[in-house]
């Protein structure tokens, strides 16, 4: 067969779910979506690494995406997997068409999901046959966050960790796109052989997950880049907030797996001294939200909490979906601030991948 297709689905995911800072994730209902088309009848092409990239936006974010393949965060993923196994290129011709409906650098881990899907690209266009948990490994390489990237690609709700590197490991610890760069930045032979990530960089675990509960995405119509969410954060914290979080970590993962959920049991569980106090003067508005809302005062709340980085709120809930982001969207508006939001629902297959 001379042409062939697939559909890749990533779907985008919430880190730092309340105390789980840097450590736990939850895949969500909203997909970002490749649909690859390689036609092989053909013996050469004039494109840019045998790709051609198109884009369709269904966020509303207003940020410019590159459809150059030497500067797309999808495409030179893909083309570092394809290096790290001796391809240089695309297979002649491949089309990639990226349908994205989620927003850019609000929160939903919309670089981790990009990563996710690249890295799954590239092992399928190169018939590589390598597992989810090897890719893993190749996803840990570019984005060092294994909480947005382990629950994008095995999906739902996700505790993990990275390992301590072997000293002979130390120097491909750095993220390697500068080895696929386009010459001169990189040098004509840049990327020949970039170097494979070690084994077993990070490891994931699936909690459970009440089937009652739901998410609600709050998505406020502006940016927080994600350095700027890293600078506010203190150097060290005391052994008082660390023992705080580490104790409602501890319930976290059983108080959202029981079912019926006990939203006093959630609620406390989702409390956080590590990283939402030291960015609620990034998020107008959130202070007020934090302390007004709990399952007291809304029926049908469990917890609430800053979606990754921010601005998103997360909202987990079991009822009245629409009148809590109604209240929450109401206290942004108080701050001239407009909103969206998504009822959502853990994506528990994670990425996925269908050849037609």
């Amino acid at each position: 067969m001379s042409r062939s297709s697939f559909t890749l689905r990533t779907p985008c995911s919430s880190a730092n779910i309340g105390p789980g800072f840097d450590v736990i994730g939850l895949a969500l209902s909203l997909y970002m979506e490749l649909r690859v088309t390689i036609d092989s009848s053909k013996k050469t092409s004039s494109q840019p690494l045998n790709c051609v990239i198109t884009y369709e936006d269904q966020s509303g974010s207003t940020e410019q995406i590159s459809l150059d393949p030497e500067v797309n965060l999808i495409t030179r993923v893909a083309l570092y997997v394809l290096r790290c196994n001796e391809q240089r290129a695309f297979p002649v011709e491949t089309h990639v068409h990226i349908v994205n409906p989620i927003p850019l650098s609000r929160g939903l881990g919309s670089s981790g999901t990009a990563v996710v899907a690249g890295v799954m690209l590239g092992n399928e266009v190169g018939r590589l046959g390598l597992s989810k948990e090897r890719l893993l490994d190749y996803c840990l390489m570019i984005e060092r966050h294994p909480d947005n990237v382990a629950a994008s690609l095995f999906g739902g709700f996700v505790g993990t960790y990275l390992n301590e590197l072997k000293p002979e490991d130390v120097a491909r610890k750095e993220i390697p796109l500068s080895e696929v760069l386009p010459a001169p930045a990189g040098g004509v032979d840049t990327g020949r052989r970039p170097p494979e990530p070690p084994l077993g960089i990070g490891h994931y675990r699936k909690f459970g997950w009440a089937k009652e509960i739901k998410a609600i995405a709050i998505i406020p119509d502006f940016v927080v880049p994600t350095a700027n969410a890293r600078d506010v954060l203190p150097k060290s914290y005391s052994r008082a907030d660390v023992i705080f979080n580490l104790q409602r970590a501890a319930l976290l993962p059983a108080a959202l797996g029981t079912s019926p959920p006990d939203p006093d049991t959630i609620y406390l569980a989702m409390q956080d001294k590590v990283h939402q106090p030291y960015r609620q003067g990034l998020i107008p508005g959130l202070t007020e939200i934090l302390q007004s809302m709990n399952p007291s005062t809304q029926p049908g709340l469990l917890g609430i909490c800053l979606s990754g980085a921010g601005p998103t709120i997360l909202a987990l809930a079991t009822d009245n979906f629409e009148e809590i982001a109604d209240r929450i969207i109401a206290r942004f508006s108080s701050q001239k601030i407009s909103c969206q939001w998504k009822l959502l629902e853990p994506a528990h297959e994670g990425t996925t991948v269908e050849w037609k």
